[in-house]
């Protein structure tokens, strides 16, 4: 490559002048065409419209997925709580219904958050891993209903 090849392209181009006369093939109407939405100004339609039918986005379902409407709820305790709710030592699901802590229908979970040094017998619907191992650690018993 030699000093006079070097040569620096252009990489836009100029912006067509538009409204410049008859003579420069863009005046008068300045390729717009005559009349019409899109030959006025601020006139044109956004990329989403689709002429007057409903929308895409108005079409589609709001939500991802769905949840069940009658699926069962869940009373979470932890182990912090466990000893406070149990009653001399044993936690059931009818002393719960009975003092009012479970309504109609409701399930029952013990997770593992906290610690506990009591042996708690323990009656219920859901329990996590460590929570099961921190109970028996600590003499109690399990029972899944």
């Amino acid at each position: 490559m030699q000093l006079h090849e070097i040569t620096s392209e252009k990489t836009s181009k100029d912006r067509r002048r538009v409204g410049r006369g008859i003579g420069s093939g863009m005046g008068k109407t300045s390729g717009r065409g005559t009349k019409g939405q899109k030959s006025r100004t601020g006139g044109g339609i956004p990329a989403r419209f689709e002429g007057g039918q409903t929308p895409i986005i108005q079409r589609l379902p709001k939500h991802k997925g769905f949840r069940r409407p009658h699926r069962p709820k869940t009373f979470v305790i932890n182990l912090t709580h466990l000893v406070k709710l149990s009653d001399n030592g044993n936690l059931t699901l009818a002393n719960l219904k009975q003092r009012g802590y479970l309504n109609p229908g409701e399930r029952v979970k013990i997770l593992s958050e906290g610690e506990i040094s009591v042996a708690v017998n323990v009656e219920t619907n859901a329990i996590s891993k460590n929570a099961r191992s921190k109970i028996e650690a600590a003499g109690g018993k399990i029972t899944i209903v």
